[in-house]
């Protein structure tokens, strides 16, 4: 019995560890071109400011009243961020398989930069807007990487 109850002790130490882990977060965002003939822009972006959300948050009851924080959407951008070259998807005959492979190498060689400094992968989150037709051609290829840390 006195077995159980220091098993059951640790493990309840283990949990209560666990759950109050406070984590920081960074998000790294690769923007790929699919717009025909290579001539789209496709990139790595990673800011180097942080941010505040809530300078940019509203907050509204229902009565439609606003309180807002006065920050107008120009005063969000931020200017300092690292801004990698990839490949584009296409060159001028179709899809562009070591322009893949190469982009592929640089953002493996970006992730396992993270793994290094102590990021965790957290999840990944993908999306498309591609050519909607005949006169359209543009279309990008965004993914965003979700990295976690414990906080300091």
């Amino acid at each position: 019995m006195k077995k159980y109850s220091i098993i059951f002790i640790f493990m309840l130490m283990a949990f209560v560890s666990q759950a109050q882990t406070v984590y920081e977060y960074k998000i790294i965002t690769t923007v790929e071109s699919i717009v025909p003939m290579g001539i789209g822009r496709s990139r790595i972006v990673e800011h180097n400011v942080p941010m505040n959300y809530e300078a940019a948050t509203t907050t509204r009851d229902k009565g439609n009243h606003f309180k807002n924080n006065k920050v107008k959407r120009k005063g969000l951008k931020i200017s300092s961020f690292n801004e990698t070259k990839l490949l584009n998807f296409y060159s001028m005959v179709g899809i562009n398989f070591q322009n893949i492979a190469s982009n592929d190498a640089l953002i493996s060689s970006k992730l396992s930069k993270m793994s290094a400094e102590g990021w965790e992968l957290f999840t990944v989150a993908s999306g498309v807007e591609s050519d909607a037709g005949k006169n359209d051609g543009k279309g990008i290829f965004i993914t965003r990487y979700i990295f976690r840390k414990p906080a300091q």
